[in-house]
């Protein structure tokens, strides 16, 4: 994947109102290929709301999505693209990472069967296969789940699916699958002839957390340079509300593989998700999840929040 980059100039009176001057570079790994997830930043770059900001910014898609927080934590990255329920456990293992922003602020991930299956609640996993791509955070989401529901990890078969979650579920593979994406699995299912539903970790048990996050390393971070980057993001998220065929339209046209149905459908899914205040930190929502962690014997103690979260803002 190449770097997106913005073919937008400065507008001619900005150009004369300000002093030229140098951008401060910044380095942004994307958690996977760029999809829906991604518009504010798309839209910040194509908009030249980065440059404005006073930004060049290099968005770059990993070849490993493993690997964009261990770049960060290393100091050959600014920023990376991660996940909440990750950070927590990453910041335990000792890599030196904290959130800073937010981008998509309702959890994505859930547990989806299909519609007119057999599976229609918690209840119905009894006995059944569940398939999963990743261990870890996971396993907790889907015991936490089923604790809901009276029942224990050991009343379902885990089956590792790899990252065929949708085919194992329409082959009958397995009864289940945690970790799909309801903006993506869903119509994904659909446009392959079946139906799925999802089944929400927020309504069974599992707190709520924010699924896209910007994380950088705390020993190397400028918090100036990350505030005018999650101010961009913002204006990028506002103009996407404000003008969503518009947004659409400018970020399918960065790559020929995003105006097809299941991109057009994931925008539209993913739209009221997206953090309206990228860098306004909700200190509860990472407590309680490091709670849940601590509680399901993911993790040894609790770390403060300050140690897993910032706001930028409060840091000048």
């Amino acid at each position: 994947m190449k770097p997106v980059r913005s073919a937008l100039g400065c507008a001619l009176f900005l150009c004369l109102a300000l002093p030229a001057q140098a951008q401060d570079r910044l380095t942004l790994l994307l958690d996977w290929f760029v999809n829906p997830d991604h518009g504010p930043i798309i839209i910040a770059q194509e908009k030249g709301y980065f440059r404005e900001a006073g930004l060049e910014v290099e968005i770059v898609a990993p070849a490993d999505p493993t690997e964009p927080p261990k770049l960060v934590a290393a100091g050959k990255a600014d920023l990376a693209v991660s996940y909440q329920p990750q950070l927590h456990l990453q910041v335990h293992e000792g890599l030196p990472l904290v959130r800073v922003g937010t981008l998509v602020a309702t959890p994505l991930t859930c547990l989806m069967v299909d519609a007119a299956g057999p599976v229609q609640g918690m209840a119905d996993l009894k006995g059944r296969k569940v398939g999963y791509s990743v261990s870890g955070v996971q396993d907790a989401i889907i015991a936490a789940m089923l604790r809901s529901a009276g029942l224990g990890i050991a009343d379902v078969d885990m089956v590792n699916v790899n990252w065929s979650l949708t085919p194992a579920l329409m082959t009958g593979q397995v009864d289940a699958v945690v970790g799909a994406f309801r903006n993506f699995e869903l119509t994904q299912m659909r446009l392959a002839g079946g139906e799925g539903r999802c089944l929400y970790p927020e309504e069974w048990g599992v707190p709520a957390y924010d699924e896209l996050i910007f994380v950088a390393n705390p020993e190397r971070m400028d918090a100036g340079v990350i505030l005018r980057f999650l101010g961009a993001v913002e204006r990028g998220t506002h103009y996407i509300v404000n003008h969503p065929d518009e947004a659409y339209a400018i970020f399918a046209a960065t790559s020929a593989d995003l105006g097809d149905e299941l991109n057009r459908k994931a925008w539209a899914d993913t739209l009221p998700r997206f953090a309206h205040s990228p860098a306004g930190l909700d200190h509860g929502r990472y407590a309680r999840f490091e709670t849940f962690l601590l509680e399901a014997g993911m993790i040894d103690t609790a770390l403060p929040v300050s140690r897993l979260a910032v706001d930028p803002g409060a840091m000048r």
